[in-house]
């Protein structure tokens, strides 16, 4: 049978999901697997970056524009690549690619169909969209989510299985010890500028914190449509100069490892790449308990967990943990053991090539 891969996302630029696909597929190819990327794209600047660092990571990307979210040229380039490729596997992400490239792959009968189910999305409570979903998601053999929180949401909002979901979590790559704390009580927060972030709802939290503790800072790294919205909110609230934007921050890790904890206050999170990166770099986290989140930070010991929109409990976590520096201090140290011990990038890469492998044989044996 082929080895051949071919996994189908569609990427406009390079977050959670993007980066997982940057590290993973090349370490399938050095497993053995001939994996290949069709990726779909809308001709943004960060989707040609993508493209551009996964091939010089030596995996063949070609790349299909869709020109309207339902395009039937492209639809017809898509099939036609997969036809040529013959693969065993074709691995769909997003939704996109899922209605693409699982009926492309239906199609062509390709042996072995596969989705990963990535993040939590406004538009999967629209009735029609989530049977619309489940449809299409009967083409793929194997489900994949990125966490048990995720399945569970998807299970909640969209009516799927969570049994038929298998689990496989983003790794993360080990860098360098990071430094001790050197103490203080700044605080960051890393991620898009978009509702789901729950941006607004730390900013409320630091406002009933900061009456507690004075010298507490936060610096909010990330941009995104409401930065303006969220600019106004803390002027509103009189936080002045105690809340900075820095906009987007190459090398996150080197601000992370400035801070006294890490605030991760989504509303809805699939995984939480935010989380661990804080963690492998050795810094407690205070995170909404939602998604999957909860897998990542084990609560009373790398981080706390808080429940989701509640400005009061978050505000309540936050002045506890920047009075017991020695406990952030023993978090962060738990927390940077976990993320290497549990979440590496070898063993997500090895549960992928593990359940490839079985349910080719499963098949194979029908």
């Amino acid at each position: 049978m082929s080895d051949v891969v071919l996994h189908v996302g569609k990427v406009s630029g390079i977050s959670g999901s993007e980066a997982h696909l940057l590290t993973l597929l090349p370490d399938l190819r050095a497993r053995g697997w001939d994996v290949r990327f069709a990726h779909l794209h809308e001709n943004e600047p960060g989707a040609a970056e993508f493209a551009r660092r996964l091939s010089d990571a030596g995996v063949p990307v070609e790349r299909i524009r869709l020109p309207h979210v339902a395009d039937p040229r492209a639809f017809a380039r898509l099939l036609r690549l997969v036809r040529r490729a013959q693969p065993a596997i074709l691995h769909t992400h997003l939704v996109h690619a899922d209605f693409y490239g699982l009926t492309a792959g239906a199609i062509a009968r390709v042996p072995l169909r596969v989705s990963t189910k990535h993040g939590f999305n406004s538009f999967r409570a629209r009735r029609v969209f989530a049977v619309a979903d489940r449809g299409v998601a009967r083409l793929a053999q194997l489900q994949i989510a990125i966490s048990g929180g995720l399945a569970r949401y998807l299970a909640e909002t969209e009516g799927f299985d969570e049994r038929a979901f298998e689990i496989v979590h983003y790794g993360i790559a080990a860098g360098p010890e990071p430094p001790p704390f050197a103490g203080g009580t700044r605080l960051l927060c890393v991620g898009r500028l978009v509702p789901v972030k729950g941006i607004d709802t730390l900013l409320r939290a630091f406002a009933i914190a900061v009456r507690e503790e004075p010298d507490l800072a936060l610096d909010i790294a990330g941009d995104g449509p409401l930065r303006g919205e969220l600019e106004a909110l803390t002027a509103e609230l009189g936080l002045g100069d105690a809340v900075r934007f820095l906009g987007r921050v190459e090398g996150v890790g080197a601000e992370m490892e400035q801070a006294a904890a890490v605030i991760v206050p989504s509303l809805g999170e699939g995984f939480g790449m935010v989380a661990l990166e804080a963690a492998e770099r050795g810094r407690p986290v205070i995170a909404s308990a939602i998604g999957g989140l909860p897998e990542i930070v084990d609560d009373g010991r790398t981080g706390v967990l808080v429940p989701r929109a509640d400005p009061p409990a978050l505000a309540a976590a936050i002045v506890d943990l920047v009075r017991n520096p020695a406990r952030a201090v023993a978090f962060g140290r738990a927390a940077r053991e976990r993320a290497l011990a549990e979440f590496s990038l070898a063993r997500c890469a090895d549960r992928t090539d593990a359940l490839y492998r079985e349910a080719l044989a499963r098949r194979a044996s029908n």
